[in-house]
């Protein structure tokens, strides 16, 4: 329904805005119908991301590029984002009107086609344009400033400082400087910039940039090292699929697609540092944009290209999606994999969950020796998909390969024995989920998990809420363990206090099925039995409530409660 409204929107707004545009052709007597008809068609392909129809039709309609100010900002993008970048730079070098050609985007391509051209006038010019476009309240600041010091670098050869902290994008910039130069501190700078991580900042990806450099340098015997440290399962992509080169000795991988000595390179990566904001806040064109400019400055790096396919995923637009997901080879396994994970997602959009996990399934038993992220995340689909007798057999395979002192094993015995209570092996549950804790203490999360399963099966009930209150003190705003320590205090009949934590459940997950029950049943026992009615009406309605909760539900609403 938002997207009728949105496409409704669209058409309004390009109908009032073209009134003025009609008038002015018309009066010049040069406006031809057919030429509109087909601009307003390319922008209406183009907002619904049906990009080869969009160029099309920009194509057809390009008298309108000296008639128009908006038509080549627009064209252009459609341009870029069909991968067309050498074009769209001829077409804002050969367009008449220095209007309609000064706009942000406009200047970042042409300073790209000067610095792949070495013409050092036309960087200076266009970079004195794309000042004046900076936005301190936006990214293009950002934008300006970093390109600015690279450009700087490059014309030097000597360290940059930028003129503003962009706290990130200023870490790794510094970074990359130095590893340009052949700094001697380029390796402390990116041991800090990777170490940084712990402050909440996500800088394991350029453990990949970090490692590249060490094998450029010869230093086999540390990157080994760094290796045999990398978590095989909880990890990124890129370094998921670089520790399996080393592990594996293809050590060449590495330079195939990245050089930080290459200026392209460096700001391939800039670039697609860019668009990961935009796509953070959900402006995928802008993403978009600014993915197919790091591609077109480092094409062989297209493992960058999965974002891009993420954002298609994201709108729905599922073709566009599979079409890049294709690139991914099984030379490339990691990538491969999730090229197989994200297509069954959509084959669940598209089609059922029976299918999807058919695809999936197949497509795993098809590869030869999965490594132990791939068999992992297929145990997790099993579990998601309830087929926890599946889900534990691979659970036991990792568990017979992985050192039982780490974080990792503490984490797959959290998810068997989630398993196991889902089947009711109770027994085998609370083992895996007590020797889960005596590997990391204090995990709110498996506290949670093992206490509401006690609470379900009216099993030391004071011992789980006082683990509860231990979970709820680590995550106060977590409303599976707001919900859970809500429903021990219902269970010890202290029905105000359990109000309290409930009415926060519902507010943070109001379409929670389990949530609304529960809290149904504190209103109940307050004697707020019109209200309760209401939540327990409302479990009927929403679509994850299982069939057994809602036999449950029209007793309670027939009988009412009996008090536990």
């Amino acid at each position: 329904m938002k997207k009728i409204y949105f496409k409704i929107f669209l058409i309004f707004t390009f109908f009032l805005y073209q009134n003025s545009v009609y008038s002015k052709v018309n009066v010049d007597k040069e406006f031809n119908q057919k030429y509109l008809s087909n601009y307003f068609s390319a922008l209406f392909s183009f907002n619904n991301q049906n990009n080869v129809k969009a160029l099309k039709y920009f194509n057809s309609s390009k008298f309108l590029i000296d008639k128009h100010d908006r038509f080549l900002k627009n064209y252009v993008f459609s341009l870029v984002e069909n991968g067309k970048v050498d074009q769209a730079i001829k077409e804002i070098k050969f367009a008449k009107k220095d209007d309609s050609k000064n706009f942000f985007e406009a200047n970042i391509l042409l300073i790209l086609d000067g610095l792949l051209k070495k013409n050092n006038k036309n960087i200076q010019t266009a970079l004195s344009s794309l000042e004046i476009f900076k936005n301190e309240d936006t990214y293009e600041i950002v934008v300006y400033e970093t390109l600015k010091s690279y450009l700087e670098l490059f014309a030097t050869k000597s360290l940059v400082k930028q003129s503003s902290d962009f706290g990130k994008f200023s870490a790794v910039n510094s970074a990359f400087q130095n590893c340009y130069l052949n700094s001697k501190n380029t390796n402390n700078i990116f041991v800090n910039l990777i170490n940084a991580s712990s402050t909440g900042r996500d800088y394991s990806r350029y453990l990949f940039f970090y490692l590249t450099n060490l094998l450029d340098q010869g230093d086999l015997e540390t990157v080994e090292q760094i290796s045999s440290t990398i978590d095989p399962i909880n990890n990124g992509l890129l370094i998921s699929q670089a520790k399996i080169w080393i592990d594996n000795k293809n050590y060449e991988k590495f330079n195939q697609f990245f050089s930080c000595k290459n200026e392209s390179h460096l700001l391939g990566e800039f670039f697609f540092l860019i668009a990961n904001l935009y796509s953070s806040d959900e402006n995928y064109i802008q993403s978009n944009f600014y993915l197919n400019i790091s591609n077109f400055l480092n094409p062989n790096f297209h493992f960058n290209m999965y974002l891009l396919a993420e954002n298609y995923f994201l709108t729905e637009n599922y073709s566009a999606s599979k079409k890049i997901l294709k690139k991914f080879n099984q030379k490339e396994e990691i990538f491969y994999w999730h090229r197989i994970k994200r297509i069954s997602k959509m084959i669940e959009k598209e089609e059922n969950e029976f299918q999807s996990l058919n695809y999936i399934k197949q497509k795993f038993n098809q590869i030869k020796k999965p490594s132990q992220k791939i068999i992992y995340d297929m145990a997790n689909i099993y579990k998601n998909f309830k087929k926890y007798n599946e889900a534990i057999e691979l659970y036991n395979f990792l568990i017979s390969k992985i050192d039982n002192k780490t974080e990792v094993y503490a984490d797959i015995l959290y998810k068997r024995g989630g398993s196991y209570e889902r089947i009711g092996n109770y027994k085998k549950s609370d083992i895996d989920l007590i020797k889960s804790l005596e590997i990391i203490p204090d995990d709110p999360y498996v506290i949670n998990y093992l206490a509401y399963s006690w609470l379900e099966r009216k099993f030391k009930i004071n011992t789980a809420l006082k683990m509860l209150q231990n979970a709820y003190n680590q995550k106060k705003n977590d409303p599976y363990i707001i919900d859970s320590i809500g429903w021990a205090y219902f269970l010890i009949e202290d029905y105000e206090k359990a109000e309290k934590y409930l009415i926060q459940a519902v507010k943070l997950m109001p379409d929670d099925p389990i949530v609304n029950d529960h809290y149904g049943d504190i209103l109940w026992m307050l004697n707020k039995k019109i209200q309760a009615r209401y939540f327990w009406k409302n479990v009927l309605k929403l679509k994850d409530t299982e069939d057994f909760m809602k036999k449950n539900v029209k007793e309670k609403l027939l009988k009412g409660l009996n008090k536990i």
